[in-house]
């Protein structure tokens, strides 16, 4: 038993413990949880804890349904919403077949497959996202409202979001995440909290964190969280903004002194490689048939697949530093959205970047202009192609991707993409409201 096991078992007992929590997800999102006694945790360590993974949406086929979880240590945190006489804590776990190997289809494995990649390419990867979500109420009749009509920085007194971030934040700095920035959205009900950087893979767990913190949050106060992409037709949908940033030792690789915005070769041909293959990981970075209203809905939403500096109508941004600190340079890549699995979403987007790094991708023109102010006409002789229009199209553009496929793996692969056909064909076959007011004759 290693160092680490031995403090969470320590501090189980010190902290009178009565449940732990193993969570994990499926290929989704979705947040799984299981809890066990503090009895059961060293057993867990040695052996894992069984599991019919084949009731897990996507995990595993019915004639393959023993599966494991296998705790992480590093990432035991007290839950501090259930602070009380009955403490509970959780660990994040890594799903495994009974002979102990990773399963193919586990998000998390995924996500470490492809920073081992990374590493043999030399590289450690560290990630900034800013996440963006809205409070709403729901009434008797199940209509949503936002909680507030506050607007982007606005600063209103006796505001109930000032209470929310303020108590949000507090709990995942108890749990060890640290917040950078915290402001009221463009919005009404939206808000954005910003992760300090970490390591790629603590990043995806912080982010799943966060979310449960999020919800568990606003449930205490009376509202709902919700991280729905576009859930108001004529307001600001909700991304996941996140910068990259590639470190060989303590050097980062995406600064150059001499380069252009400091930017080296390397990080010139990361964002090459996004741009490359931004429609091929759309479906995985926007999952969802409303993520498309966002993209697609105007407000900011990245739409067309260029690079600028500072240009915020860029899916690719390569943001100002303060002078003189190479070690700020990065990248920030715009085209997630906040319901994104951000362990599947994270590795296809670095595989992209490394496929650039690795082929010697050439970086185009950056785009001065704002890109939604061009015509077609205007963006098609500057080389500047668009997004998929929607998840039908990108998931077309998906099923074509050797990157995609090797990324997630066979497995993970098929059952995205058929979930993905299930889920758009299911909107298709809606008979709307939109449909009803404008067929059905007015009386």
């Amino acid at each position: 038993m290693d160092k680490q096991q031995e403090y969470v078992l320590r501090a189980i007992e010190e902290r009178d413990i009565r449940f732990v929590r193993l969570w994990f997800t499926d290929v989704q999102g979705q947040l799984k949880s299981v809890a066990i006694a503090p009895a059961e945790v060293e057993g867990a360590f040695e052996e894992g804890i069984g599991f019919d993974g084949s009731a897990i949406e996507g995990l595993t086929r019915v004639y393959e349904s023993d599966m494991l979880l296998a705790p992480d240590p590093s990432t035991f945190q007290m839950l501090p919403w259930r602070a009380g006489a009955d403490g509970v804590a959780r660990m994040f776990c890594d799903v495994l077949t009974p002979d102990g190997e990773p399963a193919r289809t586990d998000p998390r494995a995924v996500l470490e497959r492809q920073l081992a990649r990374v590493a043999e390419a030399g590289f450690t990867c560290y990630l900034h996202p800013e996440i963006e979500f809205y409070l709403v109420n729901r009434d008797a009749e199940g209509r949503i409202t936002p909680t507030d009509h506050a607007g982007y920085f606005d600063h209103v007194p006796g505001g109930t979001a000032h209470e929310f971030r303020r108590r949000a934040i507090l709990m995942l700095e108890q749990m060890g995440i640290s917040v950078e920035f915290s402001h009221h959205e463009g919005g009404p009900g939206q808000n954005e909290i910003d992760l300090r950087f970490a390591d790629a893979l603590s990043m995806a767990d912080n982010i799943m964190t966060f979310r449960a913190v999020v919800e568990e949050v606003a449930l205490q106060e009376g509202s709902l969280a919700t991280f729905m992409p576009k859930p108001f037709a004529d307001q600001f949908g909700s991304g996941m903004h996140t910068h990259f940033s590639l470190f060989e030792g303590d050097r980062n690789a995406f600064y150059d002194p001499s380069g252009e915005y400091q930017l080296s070769v390397t990080g010139r041909s990361f964002i090459a490689g996004l741009l490359h293959h931004a429609s091929e990981i759309c479906a995985v970075t926007n999952q969802h048939v409303n993520s498309y209203k966002r993209m697609w809905g105007g407000d900011e939403a990245p739409s067309y697949v260029c690079w600028g500096h500072n240009n915020r109508s860029a899916l690719v941004r390569v943001p100002m530093h303060k002078p003189g600190k190479g070690q700020s340079v990065r990248v920030e890549y715009r085209g997630i959205d906040s319901s994104a699995n951000p362990y599947l979403a994270y590795a296809v987007i670095l595989a992209a970047g490394l496929k650039g790094i690795e082929e010697g991708y050439e970086l185009p023109s950056e785009t001065e202009d704002d890109v939604w102010a061009l015509s077609e006409g205007e963006r098609r002789a500057m080389g500047i192609g668009a997004l998929p229009t929607s998840l039908k199209r990108a998931v077309a553009a998906m099923s074509d991707s050797d990157l995609v496929a090797d990324t997630l793996g066979e497995d993970a692969f098929e059952y995205f993409l058929r979930n993905k056909r299930r889920e758009y064909r299911s909107y298709d076959a809606q008979v709307t409201d939109f449909e009803i007011s404008q067929f059905f004759p007015r009386t």
